[in-house]
């Protein structure tokens, strides 16, 4: 199955919120209301900040309502052409070209960053997070989330998109599914690796969404309310791992780091 396109990938990203499917719709809504709770709780009107990956834009407008100027980074053109249609209607809202691996923003200039289901997309997730931690400014911080390896969602869906089964996951779903592009999954122990390497440390963490086959397809809004259940037990737990999302809010560990 050939890669998906960036156009695919954004007519995805904009039925995730709205499906129909109850557990569909609750694993993505869950962790877009933590990262707009963080956006709201460190944005400052006087400070800039920057999305590097938007995707659909779902968090552009959030942004710009609550910061000051907002610069909208990314490489695929699918996604900077969404952006710039947010744009025209956001005047502290600007958009560029680049690549966060080999950023060319200034160094420190953004008391927020947003970089939220990025860098499992990127083979060289060190590079893309030594760009990050160079773009925040010293009293900053860094929003980041990515799913979780082994959790069970992504390892069904290495198997939910082989031929043949892929054509039944669509019939059960009737909204778009597509290859998610995930080339870099990170388990949480592999990323604060990484983290502690780019002289970031953890503000605060938040891990969400449990995943069972069968159940999340077919147990309509009662199978949701379990799997909600289940994702409590297991949240601050040391089986946290089969949550399928890990949230962190960064800052650096140390000024001019």
């Amino acid at each position: 199955m050939s890669a998906p396109t960036a156009a695919e990938l954004l007519a995805l990203q904009e039925a995730l919120y709205a499906s129909k499917n109850p557990t569909r719709r609750w694993l993505h809504v869950t962790r877009r209301d933590w990262v707009v709770e963080a956006i709201r709780r460190f944005s400052d009107e006087s400070g800039r900040a920057l999305e590097v990956g938007p995707g659909s834009g779902v968090y552009l407008p959030e942004l710009a309502a609550t910061g000051g100027q907002v610069i909208a980074a990314d490489i695929e053109e699918a996604y900077l052409e969404q952006a710039r249609a947010l744009a025209e209607s956001e005047p502290r809202l600007s958009v560029v070209c680049d690549d966060i691996t080999a950023t060319q923003l200034p160094d420190g200039s953004y008391q927020l960053v947003l970089c939220t289901e990025v860098i499992e997309h990127i083979a060289d997730s060190e590079a893309a997070l030594a760009g990050l931690a160079r773009l925040v400014s010293d009293d900053g911080v860094l929003i980041l989330t990515t799913p979780q390896k082994f959790s069970p969602l992504e390892l069904c869906a290495r198997i939910a998109f082989l031929p043949g089964i892929i054509q039944l996951v669509k019939l059960i779903y009737r909204e778009p599914v597509i290859p998610t592009g995930h080339i870099n999954l990170l388990t949480a122990s592999e990323l604060l690796r990484q983290i502690a390497a780019n002289d970031l440390v953890v503000e605060s963490s938040f891990k969400c969404g449990f995943y069972l086959p069968l159940l999340a397809e077919f147990g309509g809004e009662s199978g949701c309310r379990f799997l909600k259940w289940c994702e409590g037990k297991l949240q601050g737990s040391m089986l946290s791992w089969l949550l399928w999302t890990q949230c962190y809010v960064l800052r650096r560990s140390s000024p001019g780091g």
